[in-house]
């Protein structure tokens, strides 16, 4: 599929219905998560989405129990995001990657976020 010459994603439907109220289900899923996130954060991590969401089945997501919403928050965690990222350099990196990440974040307002949750930075650029 392509419009104006470039490629589009292939869960964007245009000109086209999903197949399923699943398909629609995992779409707005997907729009949602992609909500100040960077587009390809999301469709990198998006097979893990599925697989933690039952492939987007409406039946199986509106039988989640309690166990099964503990188990998603338990494995999302944003400390272990941020863990997994090199904070080299009083976290230059990691501060780039926040503020291409989510729309709203500017790198001082980024830096302090990081300070905030208890991440060892120099917001102030002294000792």
């Amino acid at each position: 599929m392509q419009e104006q010459g470039r490629q589009m994603p292939k869960w964007w439907y245009q000109k086209r219905r999903p197949k399923s109220d699943n398909v629609y289900f995992e779409n707005m899923r997907r729009v949602i998560f992609q909500a100040g996130l960077n587009w390809q954060v999301v469709d990198k991590k998006w097979p893990s989405l599925k697989e933690a969401f039952c492939n987007f089945n409406i039946q199986e997501v509106a039988a989640f129990t309690d166990a099964d919403l503990a188990r998603l928050l338990k494995d999302g965690s944003f400390q272990k995001y941020l863990d997994n990222m090199d904070k080299s350099e009083n976290y230059s990196k990691v501060i780039r990657v926040l503020i291409n990440n989510f729309k709203w974040l500017g790198a001082p307002s980024a830096g302090v976020f990081l300070y905030t949750v208890g991440e060892d930075i120099n917001v102030w650029g002294h000792e």
